[in-house]
Formats: structure tokens, sequence, C-alpha cells
């Protein structure tokens, strides 16, 4: 968003529904294309580690869910902070904004540094914890461990890309997200692939790297990340106006700031901590199912990922759009905002799932040479992307109502869908569809999930207690 835009916001609450979708769109437009371009680039990632076999796929998959789980409620500490910012800017209160970030971040690199130690005390037994079969442990707790490693600097990463966004500021994080992006695909071509051929889908080449396998792919996404956080810190911490760390200005921790980034982080971490939870539940059910259902589950979800990358997007539109306009006391705007980002995350990922079911299979060819993962890949992906517009809604909503402020309800209400429903039916039906049945689970649940997030939005509480 441009300071105009950000004026616009302060100061035409009465702007015309077409001016909203516009203004909705073009902020949305750079971080979307870095979400985009990320998953094409993910997918070169988990072909590089596909080609090396299904034990390498499935290395990863095993303990993916995890590190979900601890990048979630880390990350959530984002949210605290970077909603006061977008608020604050809203008021046109500059000095308060770069306050608020100098504490934030000092406060959520402190934060990601216990969870690293955590992460990494556990590495050696998780993937035994999880069903691991033997032939996968090893790497499996390599990769898990070079990644608990890298979390504070991912933290740093994070932040400062929430932070700028937060002001308006899109295209820069989107600009060095793509540039992550490229950065791990050349890394992961230096460390994961040894001396001869590499094939990827159709195409075969050969490659002069060092041989790492897996535990190559997780130092390559550690020192993208590293290179990334430095540029993404400079840009907040030094060119952003809002942002920018001015000498001479006070730097201490303030009891009010700290307690409000705490009411909203607290439950987002816990809603963060109980999806992502449900994922690590999840792959202790597949993982009795064999190391292809292991590996076509893992491949499966990074294949659909493609379809809710532009929801992420909106999402954190939505929470700088209603953020600076209850900022600036707009509530009928931000209302406004919130409803047209989550029908454009609904039109989008619906579009994308269709495209996904027909494309679905030369995804899959390009991801792993294994013919039976990609069967099984292919079959369950299918049955989800049924459930696309409803997963749509509850990622923009979600993300509109963080905004606001309001993160305690949701995060209950994404507990309740997730452990509830798609935990529920999972441990069901696994027993007797096997993979098929996990993902029907998850079709279900996603529909429901969408529902109860819009009629949460439907009632409007959550603008009356933001105002």
């Amino acid at each position: 968003m441009t300071s105009d835009i950000t004026t616009e916001i302060r100061n035409n609450p009465d702007m015309p529904l077409s001016r909203k979708a516009g203004i909705s769109w073009k902020i949305s437009l750079p971080t979307i294309i870095a979400q985009m371009t990320s998953i094409a680039m993910q997918y070169i990632d988990s072909a590089m580690v596909g080609s090396l076999g299904a034990d390498a796929t499935a290395a990863i998959g095993l303990v993916s869910s995890t590190i979900w789980f601890f990048n979630g409620v880390t990350f959530a500490a984002v949210y605290g902070f970077a909603v006061q910012i977008a608020q604050a800017v809203g008021a046109d209160n500059s000095a308060k904004a770069r306050n608020i970030f100098r504490q934030g971040l000092k406060a959520s690199f402190l934060y990601a540094l216990l969870m690293a130690a955590i992460s990494g005390a556990i590495s050696g037994r998780l993937p035994v914890w999880l069903g691991g079969e033997s032939a996968i442990i090893k790497d499996a707790s390599a990769y898990f461990l070079t990644i608990a490693v890298f979390m504070p600097v991912n933290q740093i990463r994070f932040y400062c890309a929430g932070c700028l966004q937060a002001t308006g500021d899109t295209r820069t994080p989107g600009i060095l997200s793509v540039l992550l992006c490229v950065l791990n695909v050349i890394l992961n071509a230096l460390f994961i692939p040894g001396e001869g051929m590499m094939t990827l889908g159709t195409f075969s080449f050969r490659m002069h790297g060092l041989g790492l396998g897996v535990f190559g792919a997780a130092l390559a996404t550690g020192l993208s990340g590293l290179v990334i956080a430095a540029a993404m810190f400079f840009a907040a911490a030094v060119r952003n106006g809002s942002l920018k760390i001015v000498r001479g200005e006070k730097a201490g921790f303030q009891k009010e700031i700290l307690l409000k980034a705490l009411r909203i982080s607290a439950p987002a971490a816990f809603e963060q901590g109980a999806i992502s939870g449900a994922m690590v539940a999840t792959t202790r059910i597949v993982a009795p199912l064999g190391t292809v259902a292991v590996a076509a589950n893992s491949l499966a979800i990074t294949a659909e990922s493609f379809c809710y990358m532009p929801g992420y997007g909106l999402e954190a539109s939505a929470t700088t759009l209603v953020g600076q306009s209850i900022g600036a006391g707009h509530g009928r705007l931000a209302v406004s905002f919130a409803w047209i980002t989550t029908a454009m995350g609904m039109i989008m990922m619906t579009a994308m799932g269709v495209l996904m079911y027909f494309i679905c299979p030369a995804v899959f060819v390009f991801l792993t040479p294994d013919a039976a993962v990609r069967a099984l890949g292919v079959n369950v992906l299918r049955i989800e992307l049924f459930a696309e517009p409803f997963f749509g809604a509850s990622i923009v909503a979600a993300g509109a109502l963080r905004g606001a402020g309001d993160t305690l309800i949701p995060s209950i209400m994404n507990l309740a869908s997730i452990w509830g429903v798609r935990l529920t039916l999972a441990i069901l039906l696994a027993g007797r569809l096997g993979l098929t049945g996990v993902w029907i689970a998850m079709f279900i649940e996603l529909c429901f999930r969408g529902i109860i997030f819009l009629i949460r939005m439907k009632r409007g509480k959550w603008m009356k207690a933001a105002l």
C-alpha cells in the first residue's frame, strides 16, 4: 500500500465499493505473487528431494507437521505487534508504530530462541514418537534439527515482513520472498544431489552437487532464510519510515504494549498450535499406513498449497486493511474491507481448486518418480479440492478478524473444528479407507470451518469489541 492509499483510508471512509475492491486487490497482488512463487519453488524443492526416492520424501514428510507446529506458535508472536502497528499507522502515529516495532523485535526473537531450544532438544526422538519406519528416522531427525537451528533467523524474517505489511508495504516483502525462493532452489541444487543424473518430471540432467540429500535440503532452507532475514531487517529497521530505528528514541519494554500483544498473540499461538498439532496427530495416524502413504500425504499437501496461497496473500491484506481502518476510527470501512477480501479469497481459491483438479496428475509426475505415490496422491488430493471455497473463507476471514484484534474466539473455533471434526473422523475412517479416509475427513472439516468463520463475520460482535 502506498502512503496515498493509507491517507485515503484515513480521510475517505465512504469510498465506493469499486475503489475498496481496487485497493484490496492492489495491496494483495504483491503478496499473492510472492506466495505463488514460493509454491512453485517448493514444488522444485520437493521434486529434488523426491528424486532421491520415497524414503527421502517420507523423512521430510514425517516431521513437516511438527515444524509447522513450532513455526506456527513462534510466528504467532508477530500478530500481536503487527496489528498494533497497523492501527497506529491508521491513526497517523508513526512514533508509536516505531516503538511497537522495536519492542516486538526483541520479544519475538527471545521467544523464538526458546522454541528453537525446545525443538533441538526433542529432535533425536521425534521421528520415533511419530511412528516413522527405521529407514527414515536418521534423515528425519537431521532435517528437523537443522530447521530448528535457524528458527530465530526465520522469526526475524517473518516479524519484519509482517510489520512491513502492517504499514501497507506489501511490495518489499513480496520481492524478498521471491528472492528467497530463488536462492533456496539454487542452494538445493548445490547441496542435495551428488554427481550424476537427476530427473524432475520428464526432464533429466546431470548435477554436480555435494550429495547431502535430506540434510542438504534443510541446510539450503536455513541459509537462504538467513540471507533474506538480513535484507528484510534492513528494509524494516532502516528504510521504512513508520518502523525505522531512530537513534535517541526510547527502546525499553512497555507493559501496555506487551500486554496487548500478548492478548492478541496468545490466542493466535494457541490457534496455530491447535492446527499444527492436529497435523502432527494426523501424521501419527498416517505413519502406520506405510512409507507410500506418508510420502503421498506429504506431496498432496505440497500440491494443494498451490491453491491456498492466494488465500494467505489476501489474509495479510485483510489484516492490514481492517487494522488501519479501525485505527482511523472507521468501523464500517473495516467491515467492508473484511467482506471484500474474504469474497476475493473464496473466488480465487475456487478457481485454483478447479485448475488443480485437472492438472494434479502432471504435478505429481513432476514431484516424484514413484508411480504408487503419484496414484495415491492424486486420488486423495482430488477429494479435498472441493472444499477450497470454504477453506478460502476461513483463511481470509481469520486475517480480517485478527486486524480487529479478535483472536480468542477464532482460535477456539479452529480448535473445535480441526480436533473435534477432522481428527475424530480421520481416526474413524483411516482404518477402513486408509489415506483416502484421512482426506475425506479433511474435506468435511474444511467446509465446516469455513461456514463457522462466515457466521462469525456476519454476527459482527468482533467489530463492536474492536471499536
